[in-house]
């Protein structure tokens, strides 16, 4: 019984001198900031948020990225969003929205995106790993499946895919459906996505060529570090989000549409004077020394 009290006795001190020590560290790095004056910048996660219908969910910058291609190949087809919601729901199934470079045991050749299968006449595997080819690919062959439209999505997506793995399709209906209303412009504003500070001043005249590799010319013009795409209605909302979900590797500053401006130093769509008809885009430009 005194052993044990002994013990007891000796591992309060052991953790009481570490709370002491961890105390006294603190108070020093505290110290050391106040005498300096600088303060540690809060660590931001970057990352893509669609909120749509009251339901919030998010994506990283890699996968926001390419749920923006496959978005907009369809929105440049002229598909509905339905078919986005498919698309998504079925990349977000069989990749992760991650353009991956290996298969599993099922499909040892599966590549991409939507994992399809170069010995299966999907294309050869440099096309399956090209986001753009990979999209228009799938909707190639959902444009066969008879009334798609009103099936449901696990069944739709499997009618295109032949998975293994039948149901699990259905398990990413509500990303799906959000990032697909969002970012095919029936509901804007919805996309928003939080950044760190370039390091560099970026080109216009890259988010001009960027854009139009996905939805074609746009009647675009370079001024400045302005880039302006004429563009109108639900076409010029999936512009202008498919912009911030690409803000990232292009360098953009803000973006502004329709009465909201979108900026990376808050992250959010905000009202402004923004014009109707017109996407603005806005590059990174650091200040002058």
């Amino acid at each position: 019984m005194q052993l044990l009290q002994q013990h007891e006795t000796r591992s309060f001190r052991v953790l009481l001198l570490l709370l002491v020590l961890c105390l006294a560290a603190f108070a020093a790095l505290f110290a050391v900031s106040a005498l300096t004056g600088k303060k540690e910048a809060p660590v931001i996660a970057e990352r893509c948020v669609a909120v749509v219908g009251g339901a919030e969910y998010r994506l990283t910058l890699e996968q926001a990225a390419h749920a923006s291609t496959i978005s907009g190949v369809a929105v440049a087809r002229g598909l509905p969003p339905r078919a986005v919601s498919i698309a998504l729901a079925t990349a977000l199934q069989e990749s992760g929205l991650r353009n991956v470079d290996y298969g599993d045991d099922a499909g040892p050749d599966s590549r991409g995106l939507f994992q399809q299968r170069p010995s299966q006449g999907w294309g050869s595997q440099e096309q399956v790993m090209d986001p753009f080819y990979a999209a228009n690919a799938f909707y190639n062959g959902l444009e066969q499946v008879p009334g798609y439209l009103d099936l449901p999505i696990t069944e739709a997506a499997q009618t295109v895919q032949r998975s293994a793995f039948p149901d699990a399709y259905a398990k990413h209906e509500g990303p799906a459906r959000a990032f697909a209303s969002a970012l095919t412009g029936q509901t804007p504003a919805a996309l928003s996505c939080t950044l760190h500070t370039p390091t560099a001043t970026a080109d216009p005249a890259q988010s001009a060529a960027a854009v139009e590799e996905i939805y074609g010319p746009l009647n675009g013009s370079v001024l400045g570090p302005l880039y302006l795409a004429d563009v109108e209605g639900a076409y010029g909302w999936s512009v202008a989000q498919w912009f911030v979900a690409n803000a990232k590797s292009l360098g953009i500053e803000s973006v502004a549409y329709e009465g909201r401006t979108w900026h990376r130093g808050t992250a959010v769509w905000e009202e402004s004077d923004a014009a109707a008809g017109q996407v603005a885009v806005t590059a990174f430009t650091l200040p002058a020394d």
